[in-house]
Order: structure tokens, then sequence, then C-alpha cells
């Protein structure tokens, strides 16, 4: 017969456990004994020295819970999964690996950080492109060529990314090209009709007017049978009164250039909603490719035309300009910068929806026509009157009702579905 040497008698009590070792099949989740019955090391020896003295939350003097978790197989070896009740697994994975954690905490924070650099871009390209995009007209008076080329350079700039590969080029279809040509097309109208208002009127005056787009889109997206609440509406007055006392104080204010930026409106209004229609069967393609091919497509589609409507015009005022400005350079590198800053301007509007939802987008939207219009007025010191800025900023805030009620109408419409 063995006999052992035991200490002293100790205060310490011990718990009855639940289970008997080996471990029922009944106890543990099978997820996890699988798991560790192939990584886990051997068990450590079980022969102790000295009385433990504490126990943990479980009662049980070897530190294992005796609360069962779910049902596993029988393993070979009791102490063959971790000393930790299942509860705290995450909590052991974390301390682990405290990488994790920082990794989760950070999250957020790099999250907005990020968002805030796309607008900042966002922003400032929309900015550049306005400054130089009227710089250019000031001098250059021919806006069916300076869209044209602004449409050219992203093509181009699309063509690099795909074939370098830094952009993924989508799978091209002749079904993808068809149902791209009446996007293309409206969008096409937008452009050219944006350029022609800057030619004629104040960068901030165009700006104004096109804030009327909701309007648009809610009036045409009604006649083609989509409802709206209303809200969505009443939203709309305060746009159209803004637009309209803005117009009316307006300093720079010319015909031509209420029509174009009004004509913009309707062409980007159809752009959207031909794009929602024709586009359905192409989810696969994302924004900025989309946005790519119809670039494309709209150079194609703008570029004879712009031949025959000014073109026989371009070397004179080209040499005009030349005179005007001094240098060649200065003009090459102002034509250049509204082109790229055109397209990057875009690229970036659309990185933007891809990371945020649409409302805030929409938001983000209205402020940069805000930002956009100040820092025109401020390069170009146009006059602005007490009651234009009124309406300017009437116009804005209607915009930004709208994009409130519209939010309202879609989270309306997914409970309901």
């Amino acid at each position: 017969m063995l006999t052992l040497n035991l200490p002293p008698p100790s205060s310490v009590t011990f718990s009855k456990s639940n289970h008997k070792y080996p471990f029922n099949a009944s106890l543990l989740d099978p997820n996890l004994a699988s798991r560790y019955q192939h990584r886990t090391p051997p068990c450590p020896s079980l022969f102790f020295t000295k009385p433990t003295s504490h126990l943990n939350e479980s009662g049980h003097p070897f530190a294992l819970s005796c609360k069962p978790t779910s049902k596993i197989p029988n393993l070979r070896h009791p102490f063959g999964l971790s000393s930790r009740p299942t509860s705290q697994i995450p909590r052991a994975a974390s301390e682990a690996n405290p990488d994790g954690v920082s990794e989760i905490e950070v999250a957020k924070p790099n999250k907005t950080l990020q968002l805030a650099v796309v607008f900042g871009f966002w922003y400032f390209q929309n900015i550049v492109f306005n400054i130089y995009n009227k710089k250019v007209l000031n001098i250059f008076p021919f806006p069916w060529l300076l869209a044209s080329f602004q449409l050219f350079c992203g093509s181009l700039w699309m063509l690099l990314l795909w074939s370098f590969k830094l952009q993924p080029a989508p799978k091209v279809s002749k079904s993808f090209i068809i149902a791209l040509l009446g996007p293309a097309l409206f969008h096409t109208i937008g452009h050219i009709s944006a350029c022609v208002s800057f030619s004629k009127v104040a960068v901030s005056f165009t700006h104004v007017i096109k804030s009327s787009e909701p309007a648009f889109s809610v009036v045409f997206s009604s006649l083609l049978g989509d409802s709206y609440p209303l809200p969505v509406w009443l939203s709309i007055l305060p746009i159209v009164f803004g637009c309209s006392l803005a117009a009316v104080t307006e300093v720079t204010f010319n015909v031509g250039g209420l029509w174009g930026a009004l004509i913009s409106n309707v062409g980007f209004v159809f752009r959207n909603i031909f794009s929602k229609r024709s586009l359905q069967s192409f989810k696969e393609v994302n924004g900025l490719n989309l946005y790519g091919w119809i670039t494309i497509l709209s150079f194609f589609y703008l570029f004879p035309v712009a031949i025959f409507v000014e073109g026989s015009q371009w070397v004179g005022g080209y040499h005009k300009a030349i005179e005007t400005i001094g240098k060649p350079a200065t003009f090459y590198l102002w034509v250049m910068l509204s082109g790229v800053f055109y397209h990057l301007y875009n690229q970036s509007s659309y990185e933007a929806l891809d990371e945020i939802s649409p409302l805030t987008f929409s938001v983000g939207n209205t402020m940069k026509r805000v930002v956009v219009i100040v820092a025109t007025v401020l390069v170009f010191r146009n006059p602005v009157r007490p009651l234009n800025a009124l309406g300017s900023a009437i116009a804005i805030f209607g915009t930004f009702l709208y994009s409130q009620a519209t939010a309202k109408k879609k989270d309306g419409g997914e409970k309901k579905s």
C-alpha cells in the first residue's frame, strides 16, 4: 500500500465539482474540443508541493470552470481545454494578442480620419477646378472645347488606371455599352450646360442655381411614377424661393448663364434616373468604373458637336488668350488644371459615396457648394448684394432640408419592406 505524507489540515475548503474526470461528452463546445484536442500542448503536472490557499470563481482548485457550457466528445485528457470559462474566450484572445484590441479601438478614429481626408480632397479639388475653369473661360470663352478637354482628361486618367491595374477594369459587353448610352448622353448635356453657364455668369451664381437640382429631381421622378411624401415637396419651396431671389439680385445676371445652369440640372437629373433604370443588371460595376465609362462616351458625344458649334473660332481665340495672359505656359497650366481637377473631384465624390451613407453624402455635397461659393467670391471678388446672399443661403438650406426629407422617405420604405 502506498502512503502519502500530507501537510497539516488547512482552513481551505473545496467545493464539490459537478464533474468527474474525464469530462463527460455533454459539457463543452465541439468546435473548441476538436480544435484544442489537436493544438493544445500536453497538460502540465498536477502535483503540488504546497496546498492551494485560494480558489477561482468556480470553486475548483485547478482553475477550471465547473459550469457546463455545451456538448463535446470525450477528451483523452481532462485538461486539454483552456482553463477559462467559455464566456471569457474573447477576453483570453485579447490578452494573448493585445494588438487586436488596439485595432478595434482605433478602427473608428481611423474611419473618421479617412472620411475627413476624402471630404477634404473632394472640396479642395472642386475649388481648384472651379477657379481655374473660370480663369480659362475669362480669357478663352469657348466652353464647348474646354468641356471636351475635361472629358478627355478624365477618359485618359481612367485608361491609365485600368492599364496599370491601379483600378480593376470592369468587364465590358455590348449590352453594358448600350445601357450607358442614355446616362452618358444626359451627363454630356449636364456638363456642357454648366460650362456654358460658368462662361457667362459668376461661379457663385451658377452654383446657387445648380442647388435647385433636387426640385427638378422630384418633379421629373414624380412624372415618371415615383411618389414623395409631403415633407419632400415642402423642402422644394425654400429652394425655388432662394434661387429666384438670388437670380433677381445677381449683379452678373445673364439669361444664357441662367438657362445653362437650369439645363445642367435637367441633364444630371435624367442621368441619375436613366442610370437607375438601365444599369440595374450591372451592379457589379463600381461607381468609379461606371463614371469612367460615362466620361469616355460623353467625350465622343461632345467633341464632334464642339467642333461644329465653335471650332472655327478656336485658333483666333487661342491667339487672343495668349496675348491677354502673356505667357503660353500659364494658359496651358490653367487648362490642364481645369481638366485634371474636374475628373479628380468627381472621382473623390464617388469614393466618398462608397464610404458613407447617401444622406451624409447629400449633406456633404450641400456644404461643398457653400465652400465653393465662398471661395470663388473671395478669389474673383464678385460683388454680392445682401439679398443675393440671403437668397443663396435660403436655397442651400432648402437643399439640406430636402436631403433630410428624402433620407426619412428611404428609411420608411425600408421598414415597410
